[in-house]
């Protein structure tokens, strides 16, 4: 049982019981410190446990777990989790295993309901998918198409023009979506919300600039292209980065998560460079 401020193991602090074949208990505080084992440390983390409070016992296949802590106000973000069967920490490391199943709730102190963070995991899901459809997928395909196939003329310009639309919609559907999670679940996500808000203001800037697209003869049209440009391919940068930060404050599946967009994101880099080098031959 972990209490933590994001709703997520890595960085929270948790009791942990079991009960051994000879049927005596051991009840320790771990620091889940990251994922890897050598990061989950005994005996170490943020509660204050009352001397002699915690308890541990086993009756019909159930395990039951006490303990009582000294704080004016716990953390609200509760995690459960279930070991390995057959699975003991052993001296001296007292070492855990992966947990098989987990679950993250919201308790409410005041009037003793709680809520799952499964309830929400739709909300979650469309949110993450959204962005990284919009500004990390076809944000890039737009840019492609306006810098790359400039021989189909108009058809490059509407092209590159729907998709970054398509792509600038369903980015804000999602930006939106991440705040009424983070109201929510209460989520401490300020660095992933800033990144968010500065993408969605320099995406409105990008499109605004849209509308004062001066004439070809212009001749400020060298500068307002190289804004243009060079706005996007930040916009791009930005957030590329922080789908991969989103993935990784979202724990739950996120090596398979990392790993589809990190194949997508490098095909893409491939097609632009080899679309790069023809377009270099070709001046």
């Amino acid at each position: 049982m972990g209490f933590s401020t994001t709703g997520q193991m890595v960085g929270s602090s948790a009791v942990v019981g079991w009960v051994s074949a000879d049927g005596s208990g051991t009840v320790k505080q771990y620091f889940l410190g990251g994922q890897r084992p050598n990061l989950v440390v005994a005996d170490q983390g943020n509660l204050t446990i009352v001397e002699n409070s915690t308890s541990i016992t086993s009756r019909s296949s159930r395990v039951y777990l006490a303990f009582q802590l000294n704080t004016s106000q716990p953390l609200s973000r509760v995690l459960y989790s279930v070991g390995q069967i057959r699975v003991i920490p052993s001296a001296p490391g007292f070492a855990l295993a992966e947990h098989r199943d987990k679950v993250s709730t919201l308790l409410n102190y005041r009037t003793g309901t709680s809520a799952s963070d499964s309830q929400h995991s739709r909300l979650r899901k469309s949110h993450g998918i959204l962005n990284m459809l919009s500004w990390g997928i076809l944000m890039i395909i737009g840019a492609m198409a306006g810098r790359y196939f400039k021989q189909w003329d108009p058809m490059w310009f509407y092209s590159h023009a729907a998709i970054q639309s398509c792509a600038f919609l369903l980015g804000l559907a999602g930006i939106i979506s991440g705040f009424v999670l983070e109201d929510r679940l209460n989520a401490e996500v300020d660095t992933h919300k800033a990144l968010g808000i500065l993408i969605l203001v320099l995406g409105c800037l990008q499109v605004m600039a849209v509308f004062a697209r001066p004439g070809k003869e212009s001749k400020v049209r060298k500068y307002w292209n190289w804004y243009h440009h060079n706005g996007g391919r930040i916009v791009i940068l930005i957030a590329i980065a922080n789908v991969f930060y989103g993935i990784h404050l979202g724990e739950d599946d996120g090596t398979s998560w990392n790993a589809a967009y990190a194949v997508v994101i490098s095909i893409l880099f491939l097609l632009s460079i080899i679309l790069e080098v023809k377009l270099w031959r070709q001046n």
